[in-house]
């Protein structure tokens, strides 16, 4: 009876998915897309939600508990609130260096990493802004990350991996081709922010950041730096705010009816608006959103 047993069970521990949990829904979805039916993907944080600020539900320690491996942003982006889930889900595997932990910003070039960090600056991320993956050049290079960090932890699935990375790979890149179309007469249009969560957006696009609400990162906006803004939009004439879904707009809307400009939301990740399914609408939202 006992080999009887064994012998049932013996199939599904052989061939029993590889549970990856991941901090956001963009990681997510380059993780199914690259594991295909070889992977069940787990994740935490919705996209809706303030990336820096993600409550560590006993339902998030539910999720972690029985991962075969995690993959996060990095950057300092979950600093908050990744590492309490760690520690309580007490899973050896999604350890911080434990060869199934991955940490994307790690195989990334950061931009405006700060020369020195200290409280008067703001809530400012020491290792460069976080929001690297808005640079949809990046996506293809996070992909690729992820297909070697799958074939490094389930080498036996490798050539599914390499499959789906080469398929994902060639329909991204004519993506990028009509973005970049789409984007070439919008290079050194002047934008304004409320927190620079678009920093790789622009980078890419050679869109020009003139300011942001918050005077610092993190800080709400007094109505002294609201007035100040006022006037240097009157004076620089950007053509809108980019603003994020996770921040309230009240302040954005006075500036917009004091100013003249208008006012435009800029989701940061698949679910932050529900028109936004998947890396392909995010990206096709955001290279249609300046007009």
């Amino acid at each position: 009876m006992k080999k009887y047993i064994f012998t049932l069970l013996l199939p599904l521990t052989l061939f029993a998915n590889l549970s990856v949990a991941v901090s956001y829904p963009y990681i997510g979805a380059l993780t199914k897309v690259i594991g295909g039916d070889k992977v069940d993907t787990v994740v935490l944080a919705k996209g809706n939600w303030d990336p820096h600020f993600v409550v560590p539900k006993p339902s998030l320690i539910t999720k972690i508990r029985d991962a075969d491996a995690l993959i996060m942003n990095g950057g300092q982006l979950e600093i908050g609130w990744l590492p309490p889930l760690i520690d309580r889900g007490a899973n050896p595997k999604i350890a911080i260096n434990a060869k199934t932990f991955l940490d994307l910003s790690q195989h990334v070039e950061l931009l405006q990493k700060p020369l020195s960090v200290d409280r008067s600056g703001g809530d400012v991320h020491p290792d460069g802004n976080p929001h690297f993956h808005l640079d949809p050049n990046n996506i293809l290079v996070l992909a690729g990350v992820i297909k070697e960090f799958l074939i490094s932890i389930d080498s036996s699935n490798s050539a599914v991996y390499e499959k789906n990375y080469t398929e994902f790979s060639g329909m991204w890149n004519e993506k990028l081709g009509l973005w970049k179309v789409k984007m070439a007469q919008k290079r050194g249009v002047k934008i304004v922010q409320y927190h620079d969560v678009m920093a790789y957006f622009n980078h890419a696009y050679g869109l020009t950041s003139i300011a942001t609400i918050e005077p610092l990162p993190g800080i709400p906006p007094s109505s002294k730096h609201t007035i100040e803004l006022i006037e240097l939009i009157k004076k620089e004439n950007p053509c809108c705010i980019l603003h994020d879904v996770y921040h309230s707009t009240k302040t954005a809307e006075f500036i917009s009816e004091k100013s003249g400009i208008k006012v435009i939301s800029m989701p940061h990740d698949i679910g932050a608006l529900e028109s936004i399914e998947d890396l392909v609408s995010l990206f096709d939202y955001l290279t249609s959103a300046i007009k």
